[in-house]
């Protein structure tokens, strides 16, 4: 087996971050990592021949109805569980366009803007990783 390839997308506005209820059922968070009932950034999976940027820039219009006007490469973290492996690359966006909607209800339940310094326990571990890194000012650890 070879790892997979994601990505996930860090909006920040006003020291808020967005974050995503994933489904608690296994099937329905569609997560290999199994992220079911935990908090998410926006992201997924890269396409084939698609690149980074259009996949964080599709999957963050895909499932927030978000357009990101400003985006950039934050960080790259290995993800792995005993059936899984994913590198997911991090993106941060400060600029945007659109209304945010719930756009895949049956795999994020609902968005909300959490403070950074009052996060939901239960985070998506790809998610946590690039959130304690934006924290740390780290792009790889």
């Amino acid at each position: 087996m070879k790892p997979g390839l994601g990505v996930g997308v860090l909006i920040v506005k006003e020291n808020k971050i967005l974050l995503g209820l994933r489904n608690p059922d296994k099937m329905k968070a569609s997560s290999e990592l199994q992220g079911q009932g935990t908090w998410t950034m926006p992201g997924g999976k890269v396409e084939f021949m698609e690149t980074l940027v259009n996949a964080a820039k599709r999957e963050l219009e895909e499932e927030t109805n978000l357009k990101a006007t400003k985006l950039d490469f934050l960080c790259i973290s290995d993800d792995m569980t005993d059936t899984a492996h994913y590198v997911t690359v991090g993106f941060i966006v400060r600029e945007y366009n659109g209304e945010l909607k719930t756009m895949e209800p049956e795999t994020i339940l609902e968005w909300q803007w959490f403070d950074l310094d009052e996060l939901p326990k239960n985070l998506y571990k790809p998610s946590q990783k690039c959130i304690e890194k934006y924290k740390k000012g780290l792009i790889y650890e």
